[in-house]
């Protein structure tokens, strides 16, 4: 029997993932699609709500002053001799006015309030549409991780350099799975923000001419939406690339996003900087940032820690850093082979960096990360 080539089969598995990925971009694209228009039909329902509300509160007022101007027009009828032609005149030009604008009033509430289903129906169509879409793009998504989870373990039996490429798949996932964690951030955050901003401010302008005080406290409310707004986006900016790592370096950095994990979660951190600080090349800083970082947010998220200690020691050839928690910890033999994305990633940055890094933990004591960076 001819012997199988590697080149071969790693063609077959490509071609094979590269179709199947191209499967999921296209479902993804309709999907993304889907959504952007049910976000439109969103915001034009919530407009179209504002203006209903604000419509019936005008027909309520034409009605009242309607019925004072019936009311008036009786007293001039009755009392004819009473009034001048010019006051009787006013009257009945006031009456008439108002009827006209009421009618047209009415009419415009009633128009708004048949968009206003319309669109409801038209938005629940959609996000059905949307709710399938998405169930399509997560099959096709777990079809194509279980398909190259499996390819990967054929090239692996033949010849043991699947590795590498399991790892790659697995950051190419996680980037993806990354980037659809940031677009939902914008989206459940700074954009829905910014659209209910834009609801206000329109709310706003409608209330200046009739209700000075409540237009007031709108604006009040707007601003306190804008320093939220303005705060989202600053935290999205800060996960995605730190500019105090570009401005002040590494040690400061850390400690922002220490303190940013204390108001989060209340776990109390403390930073230790021993040797002489100074500052190291962009992407060295970059690269620890990003271990600290993976191992932090471990800590925050499943060690159930009050407190977490960092230590930093600057020496002359290296970077010598210790990560200790008082969390649940958990028995390292049980993780072998096993390990999450977070600490398979830390392991790969420090590989990049000519770093090593040990793992240390109990269940119960706690975990214990160190990491030595090597800078020549």
């Amino acid at each position: 029997m001819k012997n199988f080539d590697i080149n071969d089969l790693d063609k077959i598995v490509k071609t094979t993932i590269a179709a199947v990925e191209q499967g999921k971009t296209q479902i993804f694209d309709i999907y993304e699609a889907a959504r952007n228009e049910v976000e439109n039909i969103k915001k034009d329902v919530e407009r179209t709500k504002q203006e209903t509300v604000a419509i019936i509160f005008t027909v309520d007022d034409l009605e009242k002053k309607e019925r004072r101007s019936r009311m008036k027009l009786m007293e001039v009828s009755r009392n004819f001799n009473v009034y001048t032609e010019e006051d009787i005149k006013a009257v009945y030009d006031e009456a008439r006015n108002l009827q006209v604008d009421l009618a047209v009033a009415r009419a415009q509430e009633q128009n708004l309030r048949q968009q206003r289903d319309e669109l409801e129906i038209r938005l629940r169509s959609l996000k059905n549409t949307v709710s399938k879409a998405e169930g399509l793009t997560t099959q096709v998504g777990a079809v194509l991780g279980y398909l190259g989870d499996q390819m990967g373990n054929v090239v692996v039996k033949i010849e043991s350099l699947q590795q590498n490429q399991i790892f790659g798949a697995k950051i190419i996932k996680a980037q993806e799975e990354e980037r659809r964690r940031v677009s939902r951030e914008i989206h459940d955050g700074p954009a829905q923000s910014m659209a209910n901003i834009v609801f206000r401010a329109e709310v706003c302008e409608r209330l200046i001419d009739i209700d000075v005080v409540r237009a007031k406290k709108e604006i009040e409310d707007l601003r306190s939406q804008v320093r939220l707004c303005l705060k989202e986006t600053r935290k999205i900016i800060f996960d995605l690339r730190p500019m105090t790592l570009d401005d002040l370096g590494l040690v400061p950095t850390v400690k922002r996003f220490l303190d940013t994990v204390q108001e989060r979660s209340g776990i109390i951190p403390e930073v230790r900087i021993l040797g002489e600080e100074r500052r190291l090349d962009s992407y060295v800083e970059v690269g620890i940032f990003r271990i600290f970082q993976e191992a932090i947010t471990n800590v925050e998220k499943h060690a159930n820690a009050s407190s977490i200690s960092i230590v930093m020691e600057f020496r002359r050839d290296a970077l010598l850093a210790t990560i200790v928690d008082d969390g649940k910890g958990f028995d390292t033999a049980d993780n072998v082979g096993s390990e999450s994305f977070g600490l398979l990633g830390m392991r790969e940055r420090v590989n990049l960096l000519n770093g090593e890094l040990t793992i240390k933990s109990e269940t119960g004591i706690g975990t214990k990360i160190i990491v030595k960076i090597n800078f020549q």
